[in-house]
């Protein structure tokens, strides 16, 4: 059993309910990021009303990744989300190898979101994702989608 964990608890599970509980105000901050990307997208159709008919969509990847990055940035955020490594290094037991920084290979900004990483020598890897966007690869381009859930909801924890 490690620190952190009662015995039989998965631990991504414990890992992913400690980050909520202690950064949950930067998982909403995320959230309020990707809004903000996404509002800058085309919207899809609208209906008779003249309500949207779907997220907003765009196949342009650079208005998903270095937008997501640049605005990351300017919410001063990218400095914070390394910090969840630690938390779930202690939810673990273990300790991080090194200080984390917000560049590769601890924290990448992708077209579905940050995903912060580290190694650890006894556990494997932690990866923390936030899923904010869908792609869609079905079409001819891809197309690039907010997700349809906060960004706690769309919190993942994977040990590999």
């Amino acid at each position: 059993m490690s620190a952190g964990t009662a015995e039989g608890d998965d631990p991504a599970d414990a890992v992913r309910e400690r980050l909520l509980s202690e950064h949950g105000a930067l998982f909403d901050a995320v959230d309020a990021v990707a809004d903000a990307v996404a509002a800058r997208w085309e919207n899809p159709g609208s209906d008779d009303d003249g309500t949207a008919d779907g997220p907003p969509v765009t196949a342009d990847r650079d208005a998903v990744v270095p937008a997501m990055r640049d605005a990351l940035a300017a919410a001063d955020l990218l400095d914070r989300l390394p910090a969840t490594l630690a938390t779930g290094a202690n939810a673990l037991g273990v300790d991080l190898p090194a200080s984390p920084v917000p560049t590769p290979p601890y924290l990448v900004v992708t077209a579905t979101g940050p995903v912060v990483r580290a190694t650890f020598p006894d556990r494997g890897r932690l990866v923390i994702s936030v899923r904010v966007f869908d792609v869609d690869r079905d079409g001819d381009a891809p197309a690039y989608r907010r997700v349809d859930a906060d960004a706690r909801e769309a919190l993942t924890v994977e040990l590999r």
